[in-house]
């Protein structure tokens, strides 16, 4: 079965856990412990419908304050799909646990409360959602229950939703709304009812129908986290480049480079465990074995395309700023994506993002948490980036604080 990462973002009370709960409930996917548990924290709370939140909620200050406050990851499978869903805070101030939830994400889904329609956190989620470059972005307009289930509740929100998207430039990117009652379950997995006037698609038919688009088209990109060296009777002088492949694929007989070095070399074998391979594709962790004899260590990456612009050392990143600790533009910090890291400094602020009005740049030096900020950066070594436009998994990165080992933000090359 396929595996579907999904991130949940909202504002506060905007209902994320309970439609979690009640996803899991009515897919039949929650243990009868956990049903026990949705039962009980009814009861106690004097509550007509079941109490779902608890199910994701599961910090003690999360319960006693009735809010998300750390990223809750749920697993589970229906019969057809597997799925992992991250559950982020609706917190303004908990933007970094988005950034987090959402960073591994194939899809978004952005709660809003009907009677509020669209708030800043809306903006700021969306802009999230689209600066990921997540495939798809689901807006669920919740708690239709307690505006009648209104059509023009609906449609001015889902205007409003309209106007947000289309004030950035065009994205490849699937935009889905739909009205929804993750109290009641109308639209969450079974279709209304009570919205009669609602023709379209289920979430639960969403999330099943999603089809992820294929990395092999990629340029081809590894990096080396481990030389195997191995000397016994069955393997003699073998020696093989271990890692995970982040984009592309390889297959028997294609010719790799390997940075820094530039030098070219053919593959004769892949292993994936004890089993050798024809063909690999992007997320198969896989041994390479090459014809020629290369200096090859940790930290290297191997590539079956390169252009100028891998070897840069000045990139202009977008950055989220995760640290209580604001940017120090005259300190060295470390930048690392994969097995890769160099040092580095910010050299310039350029401009900050408000996501609540993405148009207008605010000019400022200073960067602290939860600031997106476009930057200049200066690397001490290239570290063969491509644009994170171009390739998701090879153009995102983050920043280490020399003195502390915190990771200080996560950034995207543009």
């Amino acid at each position: 079965m396929e595996l579907l990462k999904i991130n949940t973002a909202g504002s506060v009370d905007d209902g994320k856990s309970t439609l979690i709960g009640r996803f899991l409930y009515d897919n039949n996917a929650l243990t009868i412990e956990q049903e026990e548990l949705v039962r009980l924290k009814t009861k106690e709370k004097g509550l007509d419908d079941l109490d779902f939140s608890v199910i994701t909620d599961g910090l003690i200050a999360e319960r006693e304050q009735g809010i998300t406050i750390d990223v809750a990851h749920i697993y589970f499978s229906s019969a057809t799909r597997k799925f992992i869903i991250a559950d982020s805070p609706g917190h303004i101030e908990y933007t970094r646990n988005m950034v987090t939830g959402a960073s591994n994400s194939d899809l978004s889904i952005i709660l809003i409360d009907a009677r509020k329609g669209l708030l800043e956190q809306t903006h700021r989620h969306y802009f999230i959602s689209r600066m990921l470059r997540l495939e798809q972005v689901v807006f669920c307009i919740n708690k239709m229950d307690l505006v009648a289930y209104s059509e023009d509740v609906f449609l001015k929100i889902a205007l409003d939703i309209d106007k947000m998207v289309k004030q950035l430039e065009p994205l490849e990117q699937t935009i889905e709304i739909i009205p929804i009652s993750s109290l009641k379950g109308d639209n969450v997995v079974h279709f209304s009812k009570n919205m009669p006037w609602y023709k379209r698609e289920t979430l639960s038919t969403v999330l099943h129908g999603f089809s992820k688009k294929t990395e092999d088209k990629k340029p081809f990109r590894m990096d080396v986290q481990q030389v195997n060296h191995v000397q016994n009777d069955q393997f003699v002088d073998y020696r093989s480049y271990a890692g995970r492949i982040s984009s592309g694929s390889i297959k028997i007989g294609d010719e790799l480079i390997v940075l820094p070095s530039e030098k070219k070399a053919e593959v004769i074998e892949i292993r994936k465990f004890t089993a050798t391979l024809e063909e690999a594709k992007a997320g198969d962790s896989i041994q390479i074995r090459l014809k020629e004899d290369i200096d090859i260590s940790r930290g290297m990456l191997l590539a079956n395309e390169v252009n100028i612009s891998l070897f840069e050392k000045e990139l202009q990143a977008c950055l989220v700023w995760l640290d209580e600790k604001p940017a120090n533009l005259s300190v060295k910090y470390h930048l690392q994506v994969g097995s890769r890291t160099a040092f580095c400094k910010i050299n310039e602020v350029k401009y900050l993002i408000q996501p609540e009005d993405p148009l207008q740049n605010i000019q400022s030096s200073i960067i602290v948490l939860n600031s997106i900020a476009v930057v200049k950066i200066k690397l001490a070594n290239a570290l063969f980036l491509d644009k994170f436009s171009d390739n998701k998994k090879n153009g995102a990165f983050i920043l280490i604080d020399t003195q502390t080992n915190n990771t200080v933000a996560v950034g995207f090359v543009e």
